[in-house]
């Protein structure tokens, strides 16, 4: 793969030509008190509230935005993830532990499934990830990510759901002992166009694993829908796929041209979105940014923030409607969804688009539907955005202008 330095007002760096990827033989790693240098956050709580709809254009957005805004959803309790059904509902997991569900625009009074013990939420875990089986219709498999705790120690693990009537239980787990923690738990899952379930894991608070290839934190995994390691991952037995990740809460891809997506977010800015390989090394912690080492093969990211902090969250690749071939990112720290626009190959940036800036706080999802719409989702109760307004937190359609 390919990309090209970019710079927009000098805050944007763009990877350099990626290198091949070769399997190192061993990793030297940094000695502990250089690890021990980067700082371990931690947040607080978030709060609870009901519903309300919409059709508006954003105030503070600016001119040529091609989309008109609908409020779909709003006092929600951190909506973290969503997905949509092939015949349109949109399934979404709040952060505290309640799977919900929207049908023709109204917001289903009941929780799909409310999550007990030894499901926990604390800090930045709880209910992640979530992605809906493409037979769906058929089998009404749903996949969460959700933290729980087990000898007072927490971990993220992977479960299949039935839904029954607007009803979900747990029918299988499919990885498990996945490190989690107050901070770094990543969270996203999504089903890429091999039909592989695709987990991005953070590194817990702790440098030491996301360079461990035994260890399943700091990576992004990729397993079989029923749990079972795919015999073409890159480690034979394992379901890493690719390592040296930090905190990754975003998975896309550019299905034509075979381009896998992660965003993931640095320490002290120089937040990344990466093209992923199988077995790439992104580096984290020996190796942020665009720099170099002569001691590790990294992969370069293709958009390095700099010292401008976005803490990229959900992203989404349209391959449709006004915003076609362009990735969409939404950042939490940055307030706004990042446009970016992306050459014919998908491999390299031509240009980065602020919108919605500060217009609806805190966005922490975006996925688009079949029929071109998008849909964020904010995250202005997790407590790390200062007072929530009102209305939150909100899912918002966004319809692509006629």
């Amino acid at each position: 793969m390919s990309g090209g330095k970019f710079n927009i007002n000098s805050l944007f760096l763009i990877g350099k030509k990626r290198r091949e990827f070769r399997r190192p033989e061993f990793l030297r790693i940094q000695t502990k008190s250089k690890l021990e240098m980067h700082e371990k956050r931690m947040i607080s709580p978030y709060i609870n509230t009901p519903f309300a709809a919409e059709v508006s254009s954003p105030s503070g957005s600016q001119e040529g935005f091609p989309f008109e805004v609908q409020v779909i959803a709003e006092d929600l309790n951190v909506p973290w993830a969503m997905d949509i059904s092939q015949d349109g509902r949109i399934y979404f997991t709040e952060r505290p532990g309640t799977l919900r569900m929207i049908q023709n625009g109204v917001l289903y009074p009941e929780p799909i499934m409310t999550f007990q013990a030894p499901f926990i939420s604390e800090g930045e875990g709880g209910l992640l990830g979530i992605v809906l089986d493409p037979d769906f219709l058929e089998n009404h498999f749903i996949y969460v990510m959700h933290s729980y705790s087990e000898d007072n120690q927490i971990y993220n693990r992977v479960v299949r759901l039935i839904e029954q009537n607007n009803r979900a239980f747990i029918d299988q787990v499919l990885i498990d002992r996945i490190p989690g923690g107050l901070v770094h738990n990543g969270g996203r899952i999504k089903i890429g166009p091999d039909g592989k379930l695709y987990i991005s894991t953070g590194d817990a608070g702790n440098t030491s694993f996301p360079q461990n290839l035994s260890s399943t934190a700091g990576k992004i995994l990729r397993i079989e829908l029923d749990g079972r390691i795919p015999a073409d991952n890159p480690y034979p037995g394992s379901p890493v796929y690719s390592y040296g990740l930090r905190n990754p809460q975003g998975l896309a891809w550019d299905s034509a041209n075979n381009v896998m997506y992660a965003s993931d977010h640095g320490s002290e800015a120089r937040d990344e979105i990466n093209l992923i390989i199988p077995g790439g090394n992104y580096g984290w912690p020996l190796v942020t940014g665009d720099e170099e080492s002569n001691e590790l093969i990294v992969q370069k990211p293709l958009v390095n923030t700099g010292t401008e902090t976005w803490a990229p969250s959900g992203i989404a690749y349209l391959d449709q409607g006004p915003w076609q071939n362009r990735l969409l990112v939404a950042t939490l720290r940055g307030q706004k969804l990042m446009s970016i626009l992306l050459s014919e190959d998908g491999t390299a940036v031509q240009g980065i688009e602020p919108w919605l800036q500060r217009e609806y706080g805190r966005l922490r999802d975006v996925i688009q539907a079949d029929d071109g719409s998008i849909y964020i989702s904010t995250s202005n109760r997790d407590g790390r955005g200062g007072v929530p307004r009102p209305e939150d937190d909100r899912i918002i359609r966004l319809i692509p202008r006629t």
